[in-house]
C-alpha cells in the first residue's frame, strides 16, 4: 500500500514540477508578456483566493519534498532478500529469488503441471515453498501435488543445504483444452 501511495506522489509532484518548469520556460523565454506575470504576481500579494490557493500548493510541494528526502536518506533493504548461512569457509548468501526459481525448477519437473509460480517465506523451522499452478486435468491432482512436493522439498534441501519446514501447491485451475476437429475427406 505505501508503495502505491509513493507513486501517487511522484505522480502529483512531477506533474506540479512539470506546470512549474513550463511556467517558469515561458517566462524567461519572454513568451509570457511581463505585464502578464506582474499581475499574477500582484493577484498572489493582494487576492486572498489566489494567495490561499498558493499557500496550499506549496504547503503540498513542501510535504511531498520532505517524504522523498527521508525515503531517500532511511536506511532500507539496499540489498535484496537473502537466506544466510554460517559455514567454516565463511558466510553464504541465497536470495529468496534464486530459492524461488529453484523451486521453480524442481516444480516444472512434475508432468501435467502448467503455468508455475512460486513464493518463498523463511520460518524459524525452515522454508515456507508455495507453488501456484495450472494442471492440465489428466493426471490425477492429490498424485501430482504429491509428486510436486516432494521434488520440490529434496531439491531444496539438496541444492541449498537449508531445510524446507512446507511446500504448499494450491492448483488454481485446470487447462481447458481446445477441441479437436477432423477433417472428412470424402
Amino acid at each position: 500500500m505505501g508503495k502505491i501511495v509513493d507513486r501517487l506522489l511522484l505522480l502529483l509532484y512531477s506533474l506540479i514540477i512539470f506546470v512549474a518548469s513550463i511556467f517558469a520556460l515561458f517566462t524567461a523565454s519572454s513568451w509570457i508578456p511581463k505585464d502578464k506575470a506582474e499581475q499574477v504576481l500582484t493577484n498572489f500579494y493582494f487576492e486572498k483566493s489566489y494567495a490561499y490557493t498558493a499557500i496550499a500548493l506549496s504547503l503540498v510541494v513542501l510535504l511531498i519534498s520532505v517524504r522523498f528526502l527521508v525515503l531517500t536518506l532511511r536506511p532500507g533493504r539496499s540489498q535484496a532478500p537473502s537466506i544466510d548461512q554460517r559455514t567454516d569457509f565463511g558466510d553464504i548468501r541465497i536470495s529468496i529469488e534464486t530459492v524461488e526459481n529453484l523451486s521453480l525448477k524442481a516444480a516444472g519437473r512434475t508432468k501435467g503441471a502448467k503455468d508455475l509460480r512460486s513464493r518463498v517465506r523463511v520460518n524459524q523451522s525452515g522454508l515456507e515453498i508455495t507453488i501456484r499452478t495450472i494442471v492440465d486435468g489428466e493426471t490425477s491432482i492429490p498424485e501430482l501435488t504429491e509428486e510436486m512436493q516432494s521434488t520440490v522439498k529434496t531439491y531444496i534441501e539438496e541444492i541449498t543445504g537449508i531445510p524446507v519446514a512446507s511446500v504448499t501447491v494450491f492448483v488454481a485451475n485446470i487447462v481447458q483444452s481446445a477441441p479437436t476437429f477432423k477433417s472428412r475427406v470424402e
